[in-house]
């Protein structure tokens, strides 16, 4: 993998730039490896659900922990793990990561009853929010020269983006190919070998750094935490527990704690302590705008990936495998697209992300006509759109998330990271719990109830097209606002410049 990311395309005078020799390349695969687990464990254990309900004879509500479990202990947890890399070492908190995250997947895998296998989700899912947020700490260190850094946040952009869809790919391949007859247990185990391999590399990881003063925002912490939890957990359980009414009392609580986190921000920066929210990050010009163009990006992304995956296994009856290679076109193009933008023109890359909402938009639009009209998800058309689509989205999402972590100034970088991070995480919650309700409501149905009927494989070809529709509008308010982003910046950089 090193020598591969050595290889990759840059441009003349990049190489010789500081932070592009090859301990920092060394550094780059080590942390985007571990940064691809966490991925792929958000989507990977999608595919597995129907094999695991048969073996470990799992209640409904206990399958839905087993995928959301991971969900919601990391997507709470990520920004208090970004403070602990300030304070205990990155490096040092990355390699915690990786061993709890490796021991849970191992545990995962040997699991007797679904019960333990909940309890080791939540486990992974610490293990990944301890791990995720160190990684673009340690990539900001390394890479510190504008030309190599911008390189590192785009293969960075691509794993985060790339690394969902890729889980569908390889969920899939796991599943149908049943090495040794472990069925389910593959899914988790594939983890080991790798996180043993990391864990053995990371002694070449930048070592620990004085931060001396910096400590947990405790009161900060003491709000967060219940609020992303109000809001996470309704948003993974909702929609199979029929919206329930504590599902909406928590997420109007949600609202009230967030609110409330600002005056606690405000107060804990006004007394002199260090806000897990810092100023310095939501000050930077366009950093919310742009937020806000990677918080749209992926809600378009993951209803896209939860509506699609649905469309083909319930809707059009494929197989695991089959349905997970259909997605192999979006993943291709992603990756391609996402390594490859800035080959163009600089002027170019202000209009590349509202051009590639607009593209990817498209892309969903002509899958779900595909659907409507009839075709049975086999067609080459079916996988140019579904390629339409993944580019559009590396298009859109690599060149922002590129733009607005190479602004970040390298001391706030691990609260950056926790907090992009998690505005990510909860686009996709967001995005999947909208859009996922949106179409099994369209369609009448919830999955797996009324498959193999020709009335469904019609209400869900329609529920199918209005979803698109409804994720291509959402497109045009990233495009809006991944413009703001740029013009907010450019203006400052002209500014700056003048003076």
């Amino acid at each position: 993998m090193t020598e591969l990311i050595e290889r990759l395309p840059l441009r003349a005078g990049r190489r010789a730039s500081a932070g592009a020799g090859p301990r920092s390349s060394v550094v780059l695969a080590v942390v985007l490896t571990g940064q691809l687990m966490a991925v792929l464990d958000t989507n990977i254990v999608n595919v597995a659900i129907p094999s695991m309900h048969a073996d470990l004879h799992a209640s409904g509500a206990l399958l839905q922990l087993i995928v959301a479990g991971y969900t919601i202990a990391y997507a709470v947890l990520l920004i208090t793990g970004a403070r602990l890399g300030d304070i205990l070492g990155h490096r040092r908190v990355f390699r915690a990561g990786v061993l709890l995250f490796t021991l849970a997947s191992l545990g995962c895998g040997l699991a007797p009853t679904a019960g333990v296998l909940v309890g080791l989700r939540f486990a992974q899912g610490v293990g990944a929010a301890v791990m995720i947020p160190q990684v673009l700490s340690l990539l900001q260190r390394t890479y510190q020269a504008p030309g190599p850094r911008a390189r590192a946040m785009s293969l960075y952009a691509t794993v985060i983006s790339g690394g969902a869809v890729l889980g569908q790919v390889v969920g899939g391949l796991l599943i149908s190919a049943d090495v040794f007859g472990l069925t389910w247990r593959s899914v988790f185990l594939v983890n080991v070998p790798i996180g043993v391999a990391v864990l053995l590399c990371t002694g070449m990881l930048p070592g620990a750094r004085d931060m001396t003063g910096r400590r947990l925002d405790l009161p900060g912490l003491l709000v967060l935490t219940p609020a992303v939890l109000a809001f996470v957990l309704p948003l993974v359980l909702g929609q199979p527990l029929g919206w329930p009414a504590w599902g909406w009392a928590l997420l109007a609580a949600s609202v009230v704690l967030f609110v409330l986190l600002g005056f606690v921000e405000h107060r804990v920066a006004a007394g002199g302590g260090q806000p897990i929210l810092p100023r310095a990050l939501l000050g930077l010009p366009g950093v919310l705008a742009g937020i806000g163009g990677l918080f749209a990006a992926m809600m378009v992304f993951g209803g896209w990936l939860f509506g699609f995956a649905l469309e083909l296994q319930d809707g059009l009856g494929e197989s695991a495998l089959r349905a997970g290679l259909t997605f192999a076109p979006a993943a291709v193009a992603f990756a391609l697209v996402s390594l490859n933008w800035r080959r163009l023109p600089a002027r170019y890359y202000a209009v590349l992300p509202a051009a590639g909402f607009v593209v990817n938009g498209l892309g969903l639009l002509w899958l779900g006509l595909l659907f409507r009209f009839g075709d049975d998800g086999t067609s080459f058309w079916v996988y140019a759109a579904s390629a339409v689509a993944g580019a559009g989205m590396a298009a859109a999402f690599s060149p922002l998330m590129t733009r607005v972590l190479s602004r970040v100034p390298v001391a706030i970088a691990a609260d950056a990271s926790g907090v992009i991070v998690t505005v990510n995480q909860l686009g996709i919650v967001t995005g999947v719990a909208t859009f996922g309700t949106l179409y099994l409501n369209l369609a009448g149905r919830l999955p797996g109830s009324l498959g193999g009927s020709a009335a469904f494989a019609i209400s869900s070809a329609n529920a199918y097209l209005a979803t698109s529709v409804a994720l291509a509008v959402l497109g045009l308010l990233g495009a809006f606002l991944s413009v703001a982003h740029m013009r907010v910046t450019a203006r400052h950089a002209l500014a700056a410049a003048r003076q």
